[in-house]
């Protein structure tokens, strides 16, 4: 199956209003299921221990204005209308902030990168011609692109990003669904709903984490139903409370309460905004699941329905709490306190269902920024799984999963209350806020070309106010701050020396590569043995030879007729685009056969099964062969291609389906102009080529089109590199344990560097060798 197909449908530059309107209608489920379920735990996690609710009111009222200044300055003003056009040709995240960086300035992570990227469509993000890059912004940009220090410090930021991101996949669940579940609390005893609340919301969580690897794709239909039934619901019990107990709680909407809250609360009350904080989880969804809407559908779908709904809600529970003081079963402040009792039973259930929703889609967003990190080489090798053919980015990492659901499990059951869940939440939430005002203030002056004003007025106005609420998390340190600072540490620690050891690794390749000449020197036959079939060496290398080749030549004298160095690599945009996706060349004179063909994908891009794979390779080198002249020209330039690396000329050639006038792979089908293999030998699969009759093809390329398919008609055999890398002598004490350790650790349990393309073991030769880095 084809998962790439129509991928970016969603963002063409015009769209009617019907298509604008479903995509804003569909976003609700997907982007908006962790922010509207906010309200269940904000007031409960505010009054639970830092201040009490007094008869004067001052403290809910400071709370509902601090709620909804909040809400309105950090989801509204700053993701709504600020950052979500800071896309990365239509995808979003940390990880699109980083990598747009990657391409305005030369700060790139990745070792493989090639000048011939920089020639992808997609790869520079347009910007007006009247707007050239500032003096200070010339100056920022040559300081990052001269100092390495600052290149990994950037790396280190979206990966701080992103390791709370999946700090979120473990804490959003569990406080979602726990303080769904803890409406049970007011149905009976209070000695008894604590053995109630902590099996059931497990019960839970274990069903939605064993229903993963099924997708969302069956009942993602449902989600948005659910998500607005629960909006409407919120919203009507506030709206009935706004007007049945304090009519007048929109005065409480003024900053001046903000100013008493504090002047009365002092301290306390600086502390209890970690609790306020939790009304913005899931703010950063809006930015992060960019890819799968649009801009205009997501601003449509908060502006105009989810945030009326989350101020009348919270309207409703201040005006409720303002007329009760006095909470009977010392339940304190909760959000079924304020929902009338005959309608709490089918509140709490459309509650849970909107706490599975919300945290779906937070799973989601984990194994999507996994495999973002994955692309980008600061993740260990992990199985990942596409769970449907028609919706792009539904993806499902088995092993990721149990991880969270362990994880989940363990911190509903060691913390068993909302207080210290949110504290956790709230640290990763305003954590991942601060990465992205960082990284959007280095968006602004580089990639959008505008005043260094502009960059720190945008970090005065919104890093002040998440300073704030970052600083009023990290005191609760003790009190449930500290989980996700753990699991990042763990998580942050993995990636960087998972990314250190790959950088490691390509740097010996690259220092023990052999040169082209040397390959040559061996003679016209190259001076071994040539078997017949395709050889499929993979490597990580854009030129030369790898010295894991050099290694399997001297020891065993003999390969394929067609040999192919394989480098499959990912590129800082999130797709390249069918047309893009091969770079072909020769690589020495055309009679040996040997060619070089570099695969690129984006950070977002779906990698195609072998079949599929194999297919597209063997059509893209079948339609380089078809457009070559007889012979390079003198200067070692190709009739088509561009000269790129070590004096190798490349050729961009597209997938099958985008050269459909060009060469085709067939096993079957009607006569036209083609070419087939020779009838000696023949095996069940007839293979040939389907050439277009003009322009006519030289001798000299059809005879190298025969070759090929009596080659893949033989079989394709894929040459791995089994790389064991050991730090040198008279490394450091560090290094030691990071390579030694870490890395052989991790490696050894991650999956093989080709999994992703699904290589069949029958047709796999392993070359063992050592690294010495």
């Amino acid at each position: 199956m084809d998962l790439e197909t129509g991928f970016h449908q969603n963002h063409q530059k015009k769209q009617s209003w019907r298509t604008v309107l479903t995509l804003a209608y569909q976003s609700l489920g997907v982007v908006y299921g962790d922010l509207s379920t906010s309200p269940l735990y904000v007031f409960k996690s505010t009054f639970a221990e830092d201040i009490q609710h007094s008869e004067t009111n001052e403290e809910i009222f400071g709370a509902l204005s601090f709620i909804f200044w909040t809400l309105t300055l950090v989801p509204l003003l700053k993701y709504v209308f600020i950052v979500l056009k800071a896309d990365d040709n239509g995808e979003g995240g940390t990880f699109a902030l980083y990598s747009l960086l990657c391409r305005h300035a030369r700060v790139s992570s990745l070792p493989n990168s090639q000048l011939a990227d920089e020639e992808l469509s997609s790869y520079k993000k347009e910007t007006p011609d009247d707007l050239a890059l500032t003096s200070f912004g010339s100056r920022l940009k040559s300081t990052l692109e001269k100092h390495r220090v600052l290149h990994k410090f950037l790396l280190v930021l979206a990966l701080v990003g992103a390791c709370m991101v999946i700090g979120d996949g473990v804490l959003t669940p569990a406080l979602s669904v726990f303080s769904a579940v803890s409406g049970v609390e007011l149905a009976m005893a209070k000695e008894h709903h604590k053995y109630v609340e902590v099996p059931v919301a497990c019960i839970i969580l274990i069903a939605l984490f064993a229903l993963q690897h099924y997708g969302t794709h069956r009942v993602g239909h449902l989600f948005a139903p659910v998500v607005i039934l629960w909006l409407l619901c919120i919203s009507s019990i506030g709206v009935y409370n706004i007007f049945h107990w304090n009519p007048h709680i929109y005065k409480a909407l003024s900053p001046v309460h903000m100013y008493n809250f504090l002047k009365k609360t002092q301290t306390r009350g600086w502390k209890s905004l970690g609790g306020i904080l939790l009304c913005i989880t899931g703010s950063e969804a809006m930015f992060a699941d960019l890819g799968h809407f649009s801009q205009l559908s997501i601003q449509i779908a908060f502006t105009s329905f989810v945030y009326p709904s989350l101020i009348l809600a919270y309207m409703g529970q201040a005006a409720y709490l303002s007329q009760h003081h006095v909470i009977e079963n010392d339940y304190k402040i909760g959000f079924y306190i304020s929902v009338p009792e005959n309608l709490r039973v089918p509140v709490l259930l459309i509650a849970v269902l909107a706490a599975v929703v919300g945290s779906q889609a937070i799973i989601t967003g984990t194994f999507s920024i996994i495999k973002q990190c994955y692309s980008l080489g600061c993740f260990p090798r992990v199985k990942i799984v596409h769970t449907s053919s028609k919706f792009h980015g539904q993806i499902y990492i088995p092993e990721i999963n149990w991880i969270l659901m362990m994880l989940c499990l363990a911190v509903t059951i060691g913390f068993r209350d909302t207080k210290r869940m949110g504290n956790a939440s709230g640290l990763v939430v305003i954590t991942v806020m601060l990465v992205t005002t960082c990284l959007m203030s280095l968006v602004i002056v580089l990639c959008w070309h505008q005043s260094v004003f502009l960059a720190i007025g945008f970090v005065v106005l919104f890093g002040t106010i998440e300073a704030l609420y970052f600083s009023a998390s990290l005191i609760k340190f003790l009190e449930g701050a500290w989980v996700p600072i753990a699991l990042s540490c763990i998580f942050m620690l993995v990636m960087y020396v998972w990314h250190y050891g790959t950088i490691k690794k390509y740097e010996f390749d690259v220092q023990n590569k052999v040169s082209v000449d040397w390959l040559l020197s061996l003679g016209p036959t190259l001076g071994i043995v040539r078997v017949k079939g395709i050889g499929l060496v993979h490597t990580e290398l854009v030129s030369g030879i790898p010295a894991i080749f050099s290694h399997f030549v001297t020891n065993l004298p003999a390969f394929h007729q067609v040999l192919i160095f394989l480098c499959v690599k990912s590129v800082p945009i999130p797709h390249v685009r069918h047309g893009e996706r091969f770079l072909v060349g020769h690589i020495g004179p055309r009679e040996h056969r040997v060619y070089r063909c570099i695969v690129r994908y984006g950070y977002r891009d779906v990698h195609k099964d072998d079949v599929e794979f194999e297919k597209d390779l063997v059509c893209s080198i079948a339609e380089f062969i078809r457009k070559q002249k007889d012979n390079t020209t003198p200067d070692g330039l190709s009739a088509n291609g561009e000269l790129y690396n070590d004096g190798e000329a490349m050729t961009v050639v597209g997938t099958p389906s985008t050269h459909l006038e060009g060469v085709q792979l067939r096993m079957d089908g009607q006569e036209v102009q083609e070419i087939r293999a020779s009838p000696i030998n023949q095996v069940e699969k007839r293979v040939r080529f389907v050439v277009p009759e003009s322009p006519k093809i030289d001798d000299g390329s059809r005879a190298e089109l025969r070759d090929l398919m009596e080659a893949r008609e033989a079989g394709v055999a894929y040459i791995l590199g089994h790389a064991y890398v050991k730090a040198k002598k008279g490394s450091s004490l560090v290094k030691k344990v990071f390579i030694n350790v870490g890395y052989e650790f991790l490696r050894r349990n991650s999956r093989p560097p080709t999994d992703s393309l699904s290589v069949p073991h029958a047709s796999t030769l392993e070359v063992g060798m050592v690294y010495h880095v």
